[in-house]
């Protein structure tokens, strides 16, 4: 492992790709969270109320990382409503259906799947979003002129760019088994489990994932058209 961060670091400084120090931190810092999560997990799972918890502790620290990739200002915060309104329906319905069993062992990997794809969606559409209305502000100007409401004139400068934010994750449904044999898929058989059991409960993520980050997508850019979400300065649409 220290061997192949060496390495990526080394590329990326190499290649002057401005990550050679962002590549170090993050690999650090996958290590001792992980090291910790090993520790923690083993208490956590035991208790349904600790697994909650837990739940909700990875629940913030998706809204806050999500939050600073859109904006540097207070409004991060409302990253909170995309992967809340994404997840929580999805997680409710999961449990109250019985699909997926009231224990920590299998609400906390299936929850952490669903806010991870919820906090890409999220992190990327808004930064698409902002990004595109800070280059095209002049044509925000222009829709605004001819008569278009505020929200209006932002969603139609910066709809087509948030949406592709829904790209990887529909990659990865569509070359599944193909390409790639994803971690759901593979745990289950190295747990014992069938291939075609395997292959169910992956496929169900899969579809759960698509699901989640199109809501993520359709209310970050809700929020990014009401300003609600905005960068400080000129052309940030505040």
């Amino acid at each position: 492992m220290a061997l192949l961060l060496g390495a990526a670091v080394a590329v990326a400084g190499r290649g002057l790709l401005g990550y050679g120090h962002a590549v170090l931190r993050a690999g650090l810092r996958a290590a001792l969270q992980l090291g910790v999560v090993a520790l923690v997990i083993a208490w956590v799972v035991g208790s349904l109320w600790t697994s909650a918890l837990f739940v909700l502790l990875m629940f913030a620290v998706a809204v806050r990382t999500a939050g600073r990739r859109m904006t540097d200002g207070p409004a991060w915060v409302w990253a909170a409503a995309p992967i809340g309104t994404a997840v929580l329906p999805v997680l409710a319905l999961l449990l109250a259906g019985g699909l997926l069993p009231r224990q920590g062992l299998t609400v906390i990997p299936v929850a952490g799947i669903l806010i991870g794809g919820a906090l890409t969606a999220t992190s990327l559409a808004g930064r698409r979003a902002l990004d595109e209305l800070r280059q095209r502000h002049g044509e925000v100007e222009a829709a605004l002129a001819l008569g278009l409401e505020d929200r209006d004139a932002r969603l139609e400068i910066c709809r087509a760019a948030a949406a592709t934010s829904l790209v990887p994750a529909l990659d990865q449904t569509r070359t599944v088994g193909l390409v790639t044999l994803p971690g759901a898929f593979v745990g289950m058989l190295l747990g014992g489990a069938s291939p075609v059991q395997a292959g169910a409960v992956q496929l169900f993520v899969l579809v759960a994932l698509l699901l989640v980050e199109s809501v993520a997508i359709v209310v970050v850019l809700e929020l990014v058209g009401r300003g609600l979400v905005a960068r400080p300065g000129p052309g940030g649409i505040g």
